[in-house]
Order: structure tokens, then C-alpha cells, then sequence
């Protein structure tokens, strides 16, 4: 039996026995280590205290719609590469995100005075916010890679690093509430770095736990 003849029956024999099977572990694993990372949360950081207030300026606002978008794209993306037979161009799932995240940073640099761009860059946090999201991402990573241990992804890596991008995403939402630093300029840069050890993870890991 040739390669591709292979691929489709496999495929062909998981959705007449699991019709149902995916993404519902997906979302299962992503709600047991949010439970995880939640209590984590509350127990060693909780609320900004001026969070009521935070609300009411659009840089909070605008970093919520950030973070808050990217799990829900990661999600699909986390989907599509757990599937055997590969989507061509998985990433492009993201584009929305790096769309929002660009208009998010021209507008900051449209508001505040040039004189402020470093140290709305810097911002007061950074090396919390480095230390926080990977910890925070730890369960929901471990519960996903579980999860897509179901799956027969084309390729294991990609699949890995999207659980990690998942996690990541997961992680940066719920510190969000307890990051006092809301310019665009801080969110993208440094939730993004924050969020790059949790995919190596993930990548590293996936041929280990998901090789088929």
C-alpha cells in the first residue's frame, strides 16, 4: 500500500470511529490546564488592583482584544495540525492577530509623543511578564500534548508548537489581568518573547509524545 493510500485510510478509519473525537479532547485538555494555570494565577498574582478603571481606556481594551483574540486563532491552528494530512499554509490562521497587533502598534505610535516610545516599551514588567506566561502555559501545554496523543498529526513538530503557541496564548489572557503595562508597543514585543519558549517546548516535544 502506497504512502498516501495509507494516509487516507487511516483518516477514513478515524471518522467512522471517532466522529467526534476532535477538537472536543482539545477543548477539554485547554479547560483543565486553564483551571490549572487559574489557580495559579489568583493563589501567587490576582487582579491589578486598578483594574475597574483600566477598563475605561482603550490601551487595556485594545491589549484584551489582543490577547483574547489570539487563543481562539490558536485553537484552529492547534486543530489543523493535529490532522494528518497537513493544511497548506497553517500559520496564515494567524494573520488576523498580526493584523490587529500591527494597526494596535501604528495607532500607539500615533498617540503618544515619540519622546515615550522607549519607555512604553520597556514598560515596568518585562521580566515578570517573561517569567509568568511560560509558567502559566506549563499545564495547558502538558494537557494538550496529552490530548493531541489521539491524533496522528503530519507533523509532530508543527503540531507540538501549536499547542505551545496555544498554551502561550492561554498564559498571555489570563496575565493580562495582572500586567499593569497596557501599551501596544509592551504587549506585542514582550508577550510575544514570552510566548517563544512555550512553542520551542512544544516543538521539541511533539516528535517525542506525538510521532505515529
Amino acid at each position: 500500500m502506497k504512502t498516501d493510500e495509507l494516509v487516507a485510510a487511516l483518516v477514513a478509519d478515524r471518522a467512522r470511529r471517532r466522529p467526534a473525537f476532535f477538537p472536543r479532547p482539545l477543548a477539554l485538555a485547554l479547560l483543565a490546564g486553564g483551571v490549572v494555570s487559574l489557580l495559579l494565577f489568583f493563589i501567587e498574582f490576582g487582579f491589578r488592583l486598578d483594574l475597574a478603571a483600566a477598563l475605561a481606556t482603550w490601551r487595556f481594551d485594545l491589549k484584551l482584544a489582543l490577547v483574547l483574540l489570539a487563543p481562539v486563532l490558536a485553537f484552529g491552528l492547534c486543530r489543523a495540525a493535529s490532522r494528518p494530512v497537513a493544511e497548506p499554509h497553517p500559520a496564515r490562521r494567524l494573520l488576523p492577530l498580526a493584523l490587529l497587533a500591527g494597526a494596535a502598534v501604528v495607532l500607539e505610535m500615533l498617540s503618544a509623543p515619540a519622546a515615550s516610545w522607549g519607555t512604553r516599551l520597556v514598560g515596568t514588567n518585562a521580566l515578570v511578564c517573561l517569567t509568568t506566561i511560560p509558567l502559566l502555559a506549563a499545564a495547558p501545554l502538558a494537557a494538550l500534548l496529552v490530548a493531541l496523543r489521539g491524533t496522528a498529526p503530519s507533523s509532530p513538530a508543527l503540531a507540538g508548537a501549536a499547542a505551545g503557541a496555544l498554551a502561550a496564548a492561554l498564559a498571555a489572557a489570563i496575565y493580562a489581568f495582572h500586567c499593569f503595562d497596557d501599551s501596544p508597543f509592551f504587549v506585542v514585543v514582550w508577550y510575544a518573547l514570552a510566548s517563544l519558549p512555550v512553542i520551542a517546548a512544544g516543538a521539541a516535544l511533539g516528535p517525542r509524545l506525538l510521532r505515529w
